[in-house]
């Protein structure tokens, strides 16, 4: 930490209180992503349905604070929807052979 400027300690304080934040925000879009894929590979869809929307919501929150930038969150949210769709057999699966 800074010594004796107080201009330093305070923006020490702001970082590590963000710093904290931003952690916090990160470790719950990670956690409702393990939810989701533990219904998916369960086949609980109705409950697999209700995590991936959980987790879009998150990942869309954590993307407008900037914690993860705009084109990881559209890679995760699409990257979860396709394994979504190709469990429940959708459009996209039948299309390029499941």
């Amino acid at each position: 930490m800074a010594g004796k400027i107080s201009s330093a300690e305070k923006r020490h304080r702001q970082s590590e209180e963000r710093r904290v934040r931003n952690k916090a925000v990160k470790s719950a879009v990670r956690t409702s992503a393990k939810k989701f894929v533990a219904f998916a590979r369960k086949r609980d869809m109705d409950q697999a349905e209700a995590a991936l929307m959980d987790m879009i919501k998150k990942i869309d929150t954590a993307a407008r604070k900037g914690i993860i930038k705009k084109n990881t969150a559209a890679r995760k949210k699409s990257r979860m929807q396709r394994f979504f769709n190709k469990l429940k057999g959708g459009p996209a699966a039948a299309q390029h052979g499941g």
